[in-house]
This record gives C-alpha cells, structure tokens and sequence, in this order.
C-alpha cells in the first residue's frame, strides 16, 4: 500500500473548529491597527536569498540553519522567507515609499517558514503579524510600539500573563567597543562555556548573552554590561523611552542581556515574555533598526518595528482560557424546510432576510431530510433559533420561529415581521 498523504512535519492545518479563534485575533489587531493609523503592506512569501544574507547577518543561526532555500528553474537562489522585516524593507526601498523622508507606518501578516525542531508553540510554518514603521527616530515612536501591545493585551484579557524586558543595543560603534570587551572576557573562560557559545563567540558573540546553558550563564554574571558601553545618543534615546512607558502605566524590566536574534537591531530592543508557555515564552519582540535600509542599498532612514507569533497568542488565550463564548458560534438561525415549495420559499425568504440583516449568519438546510434529522443538524450547527418551514407555514405565510438555547416557547412569525423579530432575538442572544 501507498503511504498516506500528510502534512509536512511542523506545517499544520487550521481546522474549520480553530478559525474562528484566529479570525477574532486577526480581526481585532486589524481594528487595532487601523485606529492608530497604520496601515497593511502584502510582501511575497518567496524572496531572493540574498536579502535575507544581507539583512539577518550571514552568521546567524537562521542563516545558517534554519531558511528553507532552494535554486529554481532560472538557477536563482530562492528562500522561503524566515521573517518579514527585510521583505519589507526590500518592498519599501522597491517602490520607494520612503523617498524624501517621508515617514511610514505599515504592517502585515502571514505565514515564516524556519527549520526548526517543531514543538509546542514552535514550528516550521508559523504566522506573524508584523509593524514596521521608517523615518521616525525619536523615542516615542518606540513606545507607540509598545503601548498599542499594552492595549492589545488589554483588549485580549492576557495583561496579567506578558511582562515586558527592555535593553538598549546602542549604535553600531559602541556595540563595537561593547563587543571587543566582551570577547576579551569570555576568551578568559573558554572552558566554562558550553560548545554553541565557543562557537558563537568567534561568529556572533552578543548571542552568548541569550544562552540557556546554565554554566554559561553563571560566567556571564560578571561580564561586562552593554549599559556601561552605550553612547550619549543611545542612552538619551533609552531615557526618554522609559519616561514615555512610565508615564503610560506600563510596567518593563531591564533585561541586560536581551539581543534579539538578528544582526540589524540598535538601540531599542524589547520582548514581551510569558511563563504560561513553558519553553516557548517570547509572544511579541521587536526593535529600532536604524541602519538596515542603509545596509540593504538606500538611504539613511530609520526604522524600528516588532513581530508577534499568532500561534503563541492563540496558544495563550486558550491557556488563559480567554476564548470569547461567541466566538465559536458560527451560525445565529437555522433554516429547516420540508417539500419542494417550502424549500424554493426558504429560499427566497433567507435572501431577503439576508438583505435587510445584513450581518445575520443565517444557514438553510441542504439536502433535504426528515423532522428528525434537519432538527439534529439545526442543533449541530451551535444555531440560537431555528426557523420551520412546511406546507401549514407556507399556507399561512408564516414561519415557525423555535428557540434552541434556553427559554423561550416556539411561535408563529409572519413573513413581512420576520426580519424585525430577528434582529431583536439575535442582539438579546
């Protein structure tokens, strides 16, 4: 026999059950978003390797590791792309939406592939929502970033499950002279440190700093702190962000040892963490880019931006058992009809129902059946009220107007009174 067709490990469907969860944390974002003016960028899921070796730094671990790259027809080297910072710098410096200086605030959201050892909260294909925003380079477009999260929480009922860590990268010369003095000090303590960080300290040092190992950990209790590095603009820009953030109520912790990943961050980087999810805590992280636009063949512009994982999040409020109860109704009324000529009125009837409620999630039977049978599928569909139909209906104009969730008696509703009737039931249900 032939194997059975299956998902690729790691790549994962969304079951019908699944979607309304994600489509209320999409479509809240989405509201989100557009109130404070940002507005949605839609970037190729396939993009020239290149830019991601010239954005993400050469040595980092998903360069080296993780992108799913592949040679296509032409022999071009094409990756499947990891992140959506670089698409969008690339799609931005393309149709030159930065020219002149003109400030942009934009966002998107899709499907990153990295190769990774899936698990809970951490797969292969995953989905980000992403804001990138250019030619703003004061603090306060920092904390905008921050505190539209602080609200989207809010909005979400998880505030009392994320904590946010805040570090300063400064520019890259003083992240120079930081990184010279780090290197000195771990070259002192080679035994000490784990394989992963020997080998990091000769390609990526500042990824030493994000080492789980615990015996690595311990050294780097004493090594030097980017704090004592950083220059008079970084540390200006850091102060003012913190005033801003304690002037909104929103609670941070430094975190001295928070890089971030990739190789274009300065200054700002921050990670909202959760312990709800075990090993898989950072839900949203982000940070100011200022010289990768530069770096990628534009001018000098600034950037700063986060990314947060959909997967996580739906992770979380499932954990925090912060699912709206609506939200899994996916149907208001059932429409059971019995004959040929109450099928064809039910049709007509659901139509102009759907004319005059226009956000009614009506759902008419298909297919026919008995009583039994269409009653049994009325309730499957998780429906408020069911709607019958038959020949005494017909006759009288009427329909039969039954509830399916609590109280309530069944009655007659003529046709022309039908769409006034539920659209009072639907906003009390």
């Amino acid at each position: 026999m032939s194997k059975s067709l299956q998902a690729i490990r790691g790549m994962n469907d969304i079951l019908p059950e699944q979607t309304p969860l994600w489509r209320y944390f999409e479509g809240t974002v989405a509201r989100l978003l557009d109130n404070y003016g940002y507005k949605q960028i839609r970037m190729p899921i396939v993009e020239f390797t290149e830019l991601f070796k010239r954005s993400i730094g050469e040595v980092t671990d998903i360069v080296e590791k993780e992108m799913y790259t592949f040679e296509d027809r032409n022999g071009d080297s094409l990756t499947l792309r990891p992140e959506g910072t670089a698409a969008c710098v690339r799609a931005v410096l393309e149709h030159g939406l930065t020219g002149g200086g003109q400030p942009q605030k934009l966002w998107y959201i899709g499907p990153m592939f990295r190769h990774e050892r899936p698990q809970k909260g951490r797969y292969r294909q995953f989905h980000q929502i992403g804001l990138e925003v250019f030619n703003l380079d004061g603090p306060d477009i920092d904390a905008e970033l921050i505190v539209l999260t602080w609200r989207l929480w809010g909005m979400l009922g998880i505030r009392d499950a994320v904590k946010l860590e805040l570090n300063s990268l400064g520019t890259s010369e003083s992240r120079g002279r930081y990184r010279e003095a780090l290197v000195e000090f771990l070259s002192g303590h080679l035994d000490k440190l784990d394989e992963d960080s020997q080998r990091r300290l000769k390609t990526n040092p500042l990824r030493v700093l994000d080492t789980k190992n615990a015996e690595t950990q311990a050294v780097l209790v004493d090594a030097p702190k980017m704090a004592d590095y950083l220059d008079d603009e970084s540390r200006i820009h850091f102060e003012g962000l913190k005033a801003r953030l304690d002037a909104a109520g929103i609670p941070y912790v430094i975190n001295p040892k928070l890089v971030r990943g990739l190789d274009y961050y300065s200054k700002t980087v921050f990670e909202w963490v959760t312990d709800k999810l075990g090993a898989q805590g950072t839900v949203c992280a982000g940070g100011r880019y200022d010289g990768l636009v530069e770096q990628m063949g534009g001018k000098p512009t600034t950037g700063v931006g986060f990314a947060m994982g959909i997967e996580r999040l739906i992770l979380l409020l499932e954990t925090l058992e912060q699912v709206p109860e609506e939200i899994s109704r996916q149907v208001d009324v059932y429409f059971c009809a019995f004959g040929e000529a109450a099928e064809l009125a039910a049709l007509t009837l659901s139509e102009k129902l759907r004319d005059q409620l226009p956000n009614l999630r009506l759902q008419v039977n298909a297919g026919a059946g008995s009583f039994k049978s269409q009653f049994k599928k009325a309730d499957k569909s998780g429906a408020l009220y069911a709607l019958i139909l038959g020949d005494d209906e017909l006759a009288q104009q009427v329909v039969s107007f039954k509830p399916l969730r609590g109280q309530g008696e069944q009655q007659s509703i003529a046709f022309d009174a039908l769409a006034a009737h539920l659209a009072t039931c639907i906003v009390q249900g």
